[in-house]
């Protein structure tokens, strides 16, 4: 097949008849469509590996070969390309969590050919099914297998993906000659080779990271207040719409209403948003990404759930609030800016809290040996687990301990394997290779280190940036604010702005909801079977700030640290109940706290000087009987349930009406929870919960 035809395809799909191939993109598609090679193709965000793939797909299915299978990382990214897709008349379907109830009727679809492209997210490979009923099917007739964000195989890279590694086991089902297309933008030497040596010999592809549209710039700004004032006036100063970065999802909250109340249309974005109006979080954030694509909304605050394979060619800034894990995952999100513009902006900000979160990020990242040889002998012990059965086993989150079975189940061969809803020992024997987990944290604390090189370099930003991904251009770019010599974005917070943003960070306190179902067989003293009767619950209550952020935070980790809290703080919380906090349907006629063995006086002293501030008796009826674990580390809902078992008891003699139940700190709220249980058992009046600071992440 020829390169005019496939030009023609091209401009087809860009709608656009002067459009030309950038350089690299024919050799590509006359690889894997003429040569059927094996091949990873390494080339800057925005060039154009899309194009290739199914420019590639539009020649091999109009040649009378099978359909292209694309193995793609996230939602958004199958979302684009099933739009892209189209624009070349593919008729294209992904397989993935949002479509269940349609996947019976897409394999019989596909084993009609009726479509081109098979968009499928790697979960999907773990699925004996699918493998049987869809893979086997179609892989003697495959025209093309595409590894989309191919570095995610690699966990060397910054976004592995442990289920890519099933990629190995479907290679093996195919045809030696059938083509297969790696792409990616991020991926260094060490990456490279790795990816290499697990889907075998491939050729490589690498072209020039240099973005020329794009200024950089990196500023070190410590403190949360001065960056928001920051943050608000810049977004303000531009013209077109953008992306901030965020590292959590509470601060992509945080971001989006102070931007909202300095007048910006900014939403959050992140997975399990949500907004009223959608059932369910793909269908808002799909939502979200086309308000931005067709510019009905000035910016997204998102985590890197809005990241790989997000295209809008006229995307003007992207702005990191918070400093990101990697050179590598950097260039990826900055990237998404001036794709198609001549002009865009991409700024690092620093900041005080950066640094911890990575180190809790880095620390969560691999599994511990302890835990991985007691799951194995658990999982040896019965006839099947499901996730909620191992939790009352093991002190770890439901979410880690899938990650964790998924780890072990993409090992070759698995110690594990899951039928079902339940997971299994295998025969085979198992040794978690401690060294390589040790050296990969040590790289990712190096990849970390490079990151704060990047902010106070005095290099040229964009060079920094290609040298860390291995493509060692000596040209500077002759944008950024290194290679100008000063700002390229010209914003300086005025004292007004910052204290502005200082009121906003000292009355951003949240909502606090106790929680209604306790785990099953948890508590056995306390007899609550499921779910807590309605009569028995506490109100919706209040969290004065989060713990060590700006304002009120720090002021609570402090005083958590020297054992005493300062009237700072009661002040805060008064005036919080006194101007925000409406209770005027049941205003509060008493206090009472959450006691404590090892600190008996630091939340008492604190709850009785609120009291007092209030005009209100305080009475501290609840009385602690064990010196359980401390409930911070308790980690899923059975734990934290069974921690409290029979903690505490209630004094029947206490004040009546409503009763303001005051403790420092709160994660999971079971404390609470289990504390307004009992106070409503023995009769108290409605229970209104008030922590100081909420300790969870997210």
């Amino acid at each position: 097949m020829d390169r005019d035809k496939a030009l023609d395809c091209l401009r087809e799909a860009l709608g656009d008849e002067t459009a030309k191939f950038r350089d690299g993109q024919w050799e590509a598609i006359d690889r894997v469509v003429n040569k059927r090679e094996k091949l990873l193709v390494v080339q800057r965000t925005g060039w154009g590996k899309s194009a290739v793939y199914f420019v590639a797909t539009r020649l091999l299915r109009d040649s009378g070969s099978g359909p292209t299978v694309i193995v793609s990382p996230l939602l958004a990214l199958m979302r684009n390309q099933i739009d892209a897709a189209r624009r070349l008349s593919l008729r294209a379907i992904s397989i993935d969590s949002t479509n269940r109830e349609q996947w019976g009727e897409i394999i019989e679809c596909i084993g009609r050919d009726q479509y081109d492209v098979i968009l499928i997210s790697p979960e999907r490979l773990a699925n004996d099914q699918f493998r049987e009923q869809v893979l086997n099917s179609i892989a003697s007739g495959l025209g093309l297998l595409v590894i989309d964000e191919a570095h995610c195989i690699s966990d060397w890279g910054h976004d592995f993906r442990p289920d890519y590694r099933r990629l190995v086991n479907v290679l093996k089902m195919l045809p030696q000659n059938t083509p297969v297309l790696g792409t990616t933008a991020t991926a260094n030497n060490r990456v490279v080779e790795d990816v290499q040596s697990q889907l075998g010999e491939m050729g490589v592809q690498r072209g020039e990271l240099m973005r020329e549209s794009l200024a950089l710039e990196t500023l070190d700004v410590p403190d949360q207040a001065t960056r928001l004032a920051w943050l608000a006036q810049f977004v303000q100063s531009q013209q077109g719409t953008g992306i901030v970065y965020t590292l959590t999802k509470r601060s992509a909250d945080q971001v989006s209403v102070w931007l909202c109340n300095n007048g910006i249309d900014a939403k959050p974005y992140y997975s399990g948003v949500s907004l009223s109006g959608f059932p369910e979080s793909n269908s808002c954030r799909e939502h979200l990404e086309m308000l931005l694509l067709n510019n009905h909304v000035k910016v997204l605050v998102a985590t890197i759930a809005l990241g790989m394979g997000y295209d809008k060619p006229d995307l003007s800034f992207v702005v990191h609030y918070q400093s990101p894990a990697s050179i590598v995952g950097y260039y990826q999100q900055v990237g998404r800016a001036g794709r198609g513009i001549d002009s865009a902006v991409g700024v690092l900000l620093r900041g005080n809290e950066d640094s911890e979160i990575h180190e809790y990020f880095r620390r969560e990242a691999f599994p511990n040996n302890e835990v991985v040889t007691r799951l194995l002998q658990q999982l040896s012990r019965g006839d099947g687990y499901s996730i909620r059965d191992l939790e009352g086993y093991f002190n770890l989150s439901y979410t880690r301990l899938a990650q964790l079975l998924k780890f072990l189940s993409v090992e070759t061969p698995s110690p594990v394997v899951k039928r079902g809803t339940k997971w299994f020992r295998t025969p085979v024997p198992f040794e978690l290779d401690q060294e390589r987990l040790k050296f990969l944290t040590h790289q990712r604390e190096e990849e970390w280190d490079e990151v704060c090189e990047y902010v106070v370099t005095d290099q040229c930003l964009m060079k920094y940036l290609r040298n860390a991904l291995d493509d060692q251009s000596t040209a500077d770019c002759g944008k950024c604010s290194n290679c100008l010599g000063h700002s390229v974005v010209n914003v300086s917070p005025d004292s007004q702005a910052i204290r502005d943003a200082m009121l906003f960070l000292r009355r951003a306190e949240m909502p606090l909801e106790l929680k209604k179902q306790a785990a099953p067989n948890a508590f056995v003293i306390y007899d609550i079977t499921y779910n807590i009767p309605t009569g028995l619950r506490g109100s919706e209550g209040r969290v004065l700030s989060r713990w060590a952020d700006a304002a009120w935070g720090r002021k609570v980790k402090e005083g958590f640290e020297a054992g005493h809290y300062c009237q700072e703080l009661v002040e805060a919380v008064a005036d919080m109940i006194e101007q925000r906090w409406d209770l005027s349907a049941s205003p509060p006629q008493w206090v009472t706290c959450i006691p404590s063995l090892r600190a008996p006086t630091l939340v008492a002293d604190f709850a009785k000087r609120l009291a007092d501030r209030l005009g209100l008796v305080f009475s501290p009826v609840i009385k602690k009987l064990l010196d359980n674990a401390p409930q911070r580390e308790q980690v899923n809902r059975f734990h934290c349930c069974h921690n409290l078992d029979g903690v505490f008891a209630v004094d029947a003699d206490m004040p009546s009406g409503p009763v303001l139940l005051v403790d420092d700190t709160v994660n999971s709220a079971w404390t609470l929870t289990v504390a307004s249980y009992l106070l409503r058992l023995n009769g108290s009046g409605e229970v209104l919960p008030l922590a100081l600071a909420n300790t969870g992440g997210g």
